[in-house]
């Protein structure tokens, strides 16, 4: 395979190591571009792939790196992007100012508060990222994995008409999960997954052929009829490096399997993510006598655990020794389907992946148009959605409020509206008053100023980093 592939936001270092692999290991004809605004970052990336690609032997890769996205995009094949504008940095502020009103999130990238925030800086930017794609490499593959990833997909929609892809391995994290509780291997697992990133229910799950949800509603009756531990509860956890890789402790995730016993389809991606959906039960951050975002999947931990494998990552990129044997070796996270994805579409195989794309019926009782995660196919060069079966009204009450939730959220990016912004924290629901919402929305304002042009009276002209 031929391939000329765009990254841009390639600062991410963890995603680009993986990515790079993964394409090394393709052995495809490769083009590879890697694009970031912040040339410290980028000089990591490029030092890291460079390194990847001695160790490897890779004689049929050709690397560049550019700030400048638009000196790299032109005939490129497959642009995807990684982009979080702001960074960590500005990721912590998302977390931490709504902290001071009472609000408390364990992740603050998706919803509440924080991903309500972090769609403001997101959406613009990719707008600009979608414009530059559309001119110069229009029939690129071009898929995102920046969150919130409901609301960048259908801002840039919205305000390019590009066709983003959107594209999360949480559904094939918790099926991976899912089969482990089961006692089986993830490749025997068949199943149906249909909702909104980060609340995604599985609402068929089949091993062998046999239908295996009567085995998970026992499972899940005899996991809440322990006592739980926690002490240790959401304290071991990939994001914070203090659990291995896909390994989740079999305590965790309580809400995720009450859900599951309730309403009989399982949530993705367990409960770091969902509980956000639900604020209603976690006023004041509570969660089974923890405090989240703190003691439990805390957003400290996680930022830090960043830092240092960035701080890592730099100093192996840019030192002279090469990279350890550890580096050569496969990660899971976000990268790990995107190239199955790319071969998928390039041969038509049928291959059938979970993904985020307009609602054009594939889901009759979700809004058209809306941006739905579920099964789509690798045919005619693209993911085609497949036609799933209604959701069952209560699955389908938890997500009504949320699409019309990012419907305001891209509104008030794109038009820089203060008013919209607070409307959609009130939507969320985990602001309990007008007044708060105000203030709350006022603060973030005023955090991310730099990265909001549109909010104070400018033409958006905010660097999109990673």
């Amino acid at each position: 395979m031929n391939e000329r592939v765009v990254l841009i936001g390639a600062g991410s270092a963890v995603f680009t190591r993986g990515l790079v692999l993964d394409m090394l290991r393709r052995e495809w004809d490769l083009d590879l571009a890697l694009v970031d605004t912040d040339p410290e970052a980028l000089k990591v990336a490029e030092g890291l792939a460079r390194k990847l690609i001695e160790a490897l032997g890779a004689k049929n890769v050709r690397l560049r790196a550019e700030t400048d996205r638009r000196k790299v995009l032109k005939g490129a094949t497959v642009v995807i992007c990684t982009v979080g504008v702001g960074g960590r940095r500005a990721w912590e502020q998302d977390v931490l100012i709504p902290r001071k009103f009472g609000v408390f999130q364990p992740v603050g990238d998706s919803v509440m508060p924080g991903g309500t925030s972090r769609a403001l800086r997101m959406i613009p930017a990719m707008a600009e990222v979608a414009r530059d794609v559309l001119d110069l490499a229009p029939n690129a593959l071009f898929f995102n994995y920046g969150n919130p990833m409901a609301c960048v997909c259908h801002g840039v929609r919205m305000a390019t008409g590009a066709e983003v892809v959107g594209l999360c391995h949480g559904v094939f994290h918790v099926a991976a999960y899912l089969a482990k509780a089961l006692g089986v291997s993830r490749e025997s697992l068949r199943y149906t997954a249909v909702g909104i990133n980060h609340l995604t229910w599985f609402t068929e799950v089949f091993s062998g052929g046999a239908d295996a949800m009567p085995a998970l509603r026992r499972i899940a009756r005899q996991r809440l009829g322990r006592p739980l531990d926690r002490d240790g509860l959401g304290t071991r956890f990939e994001e914070a490096g203090t659990a291995k890789d896909g390994e989740t402790p079999a305590q965790d995730n309580p809400f995720s399997w009450e859900l599951f016993d309730l309403f009989g389809a399982f949530p993705a991606v367990l409960d770091r993510h969902v509980c956000e959906f639900f604020p209603q039960f976690f006023a004041d951050g509570r969660y089974y006598g923890k405090t989240l975002g703190v003691d439990t999947y805390s957003v400290e931990q996680t930022v830090a655990h960043g830092d240092k494998r960035y701080a890592e990552m730099k100093a192996d990129a840019l030192g002279e020794q090469p990279l350890s044997g550890e580096y050569l070796k496969r990660c899971g996270g976000e990268h790990e389907q995107v190239t199955d994805i790319v071969e998928s579409i390039r041969h038509n195989d049928g291959a059938v992946y979970s993904a985020n794309l307009p609602n054009r019926g594939q889901v009759p009782n979700l809004p058209a148009g809306a941006i739905v995660e579920s099964p789509a196919i690798a045919d005619g060069g693209r993911l085609k959605p497949l036609q799933q079966a209604p959701l069952p009204a209560a699955l389908a009450g938890t997500l009504a409020t949320r699409f019309q939730w990012v419907e305001t959220v891209a509104e008030a990016a794109l038009e820089g509206s203060r008013e919209k912004f607070i409307q959609a924290l009130v939507l969320d629901g985990s602001v309990r008053e007008f007044d708060l919402a105000a203030k709350l929305a006022d603060a973030l304002l005023e955090a991310q100023r730099p990265y909001l042009p549109r909010f104070f009276g400018k033409e958006q002209a905010c660097p999109a980093t990673a």
